[in-house]
């Protein structure tokens, strides 16, 4: 027993005086990730840098073995601190163009690792990648795509899926899919173009659309079809990098599921950004996260690598209160608000704007000013409570590195089925409750609902990033298209959604090339 705390003590030292003393290694440093693939084509291409130390050490959370005490089974050694955000340099280059049009940001991401992203406005041939520390290359630095490497804008599918698949390494099957297209044994085009009209056009709002020879055929049902936007884009943007099956379908741009569980003995296929445990729609990944992927380094702020580099205070300085902004889009959001005003130690819930429920001052206080998404990490405890459907600042939530307390809900997004309670966030009741006992719990046992937070985060790194989005979007209409009984067609009133033009960084793709000289 003495031997043991001695060597404990022993390491103990050691651990603060190596991090008293640790110097990233440009040589021991891992860098990796699909942005050094050149067939992995995403709106923004990223990679990971993972710093380590001159004795080998990693700079970050993980268990990992020290070489100079290796009698002992894999010690921990905790490097929670940033080495700087300015510790790497990125140059990203085109032997074949000296001024290639690429935005590179790198985001530190505060345990030891940097997020480098980079969006291409052309295409280039045999991209050259450096990973500089103090001018010398870092890892296996410089590193090389070959060949064509293609920008967001390039319309050059890959005519193979499988091919496809295998570059951007999707997994073989999604949980939520298979559960969803579990309720069609079979799927009639022809049927479906005639009774879905009929059944829901008058009082929703639907996208009818056709893809044929990989192009994107539409027809729009209902009064409220703006957000029509947000499906063309994704599906011209899929169809740029995958040559898809042939496949028709109607996509809900409302925000509540529409196909009741009890409505039908024959449901219709209807495909929902959002799912509940009444409805049996096909759900697919939100227009707020798929739109965040499309335009990443672009038009948004918000999305899953931003969040990634602006995750507040390390976990020891965040402020120990639950936090919560938003709009009065359900009443337990109220209800949220008074607990808040009864309890402001341990809860700040407020409002930005009323627009569903008449606005009592006196029950619900004034209304706040709007607070930036990467300031709500300032906070330890995340409040994420349903709106109008989910919430869908969930994968943003778990994406920073505050422990998320998720409301009890019918609701879903395309990935609740991966998530685990006490795992990846704190669950609450619907009624709201027990959520003082839990925020309590989360105080009494500050070092399990740490790793709740990190298990979080690191779900969203893994789970939740562009390339994942496209691989679900593709096995589902992949999976989707093999139950269809009927060809699909490009009915009466359809019309073609024009990919768009780019005159000035036209790119010129290699694939079709090969494909008209066979």
């Amino acid at each position: 027993m003495l031997r043991k705390l001695l060597v404990l003590l022993l390491y103990g030292v050691m651990t603060r005086r190596s991090e008293a003393v640790s110097v990233p290694s440009a040589s021991h440093t891992v860098i990796w990730g699909p942005g050094l693939e050149t067939n992995v084509v995403v709106p923004a291409r990223f990679f990971y840098i993972q710093t380590v130390d001159t004795t080998g050490r990693k700079w970050n959370r993980h268990c990992l073995c020290l070489s100079n005490i290796s009698h002992l089974a894999c010690p921990i050694l905790s490097f929670t601190t940033s080495p700087g955000e300015k510790t790497f340099e990125v140059k990203i280059t085109s032997p074949t163009d000296p001024y290639a049009r690429i935005w590179v940001q790198i985001l530190d991401r505060n345990d030891g690792s940097f997020l480098v992203r980079y969006r291409m406005y052309a295409s280039y041939t045999d991209l050259h990648i450096q990973v500089l520390l103090e001018d010398k290359q870092v890892g296996k630095s410089p590193y090389v795509l070959r060949g064509a490497v293609y920008h967001e804008s390039c319309d050059c599918p890959e005519p193979s899926g499988a091919l496809w698949e295998k570059n951007m390494h999707c997994p073989a099957t999604f949980s939520q899919i298979d559960s969803d297209l579990s309720v069609f044994p079979s799927v009639d085009p022809d049927r479906n173009a005639h009774e879905i009209p009929q059944r829901f056009e008058k009082r929703h709002s639907l996208c009818h659309y056709t893809i044929k020879n990989n192009q994107v055929y539409i027809k729009t049902h209902g009064e409220h079809v703006g957000f029509r936007i947000f499906m063309d884009a994704f599906l011209l943007s899929l169809t740029r990098k995958v040559r898809l099956p042939d496949i028709e379908f109607f996509v809900n741009l409302g925000d509540w599921p529409l196909e009741k569980r009890s409505a039908s003995e024959n449901p219709s296929p209807i495909f929902s950004w959002c799912g509940s445990n009444d409805t049996q729609d096909i759900v697919m990944p939100t227009y707020d996260l798929t739109e965040s992927v499309l335009e990443t380094m672009d038009r948004v702020s918000l999305d899953m690598m931003s969040v990634q580099g602006h995750t507040g205070p390390a976990w020891e300085q965040k402020i120990g209160q639950a936090f919560w902004r938003g709009r009065d889009s359900r009443r337990e959001r109220l209800e949220l608000v008074k607990l808040a005003r009864a309890n402001p130690d341990v809860l700040d819930a407020a409002f930005t704007n009323f627009f569903f429920f008449k606005h009592d001052e006196s029950l619900y206080g004034s209304l706040v000013k709007h607070v930036s998404f990467f300031d709500f990490f300032k906070y330890k405890y995340q409040i994420n409570v349903d709106g109008t459907v989910a919430a869908y600042r969930l994968p943003y939530l778990l994406a920073g590195d505050s422990v998320v307390f998720k409301h009890d809900s019918t609701y879903f997004e395309h990935f609740y089925k991966q998530l685990q309670p006490w795992v990846h966030y704190i669950p609450f009741k619907a009624d709201l409750s027990d959520l003082l006992e839990k925020i309590q719990w989360a105080k009494d046992h500050d070092e399990e609902a740490k790793k709740i937070a990190l298990a979080g985060q690191q779900f969203a790194r893994t789970h939740l990033m562009g390339d994942s989005i496209f691989c679900y979007y593709f096995k589902l209409f992949q999976k989707y298209a093999k139950l269809q009984v009927t060809d699909p067609k490009v009915r009466d009133g359809m019309a073609l959604v024009e990919q768009p033009k780019d005159e000035l960084f036209p790119c010129y793709c290699a694939r079709k090339k090969a494909k008209d000289e066979l």
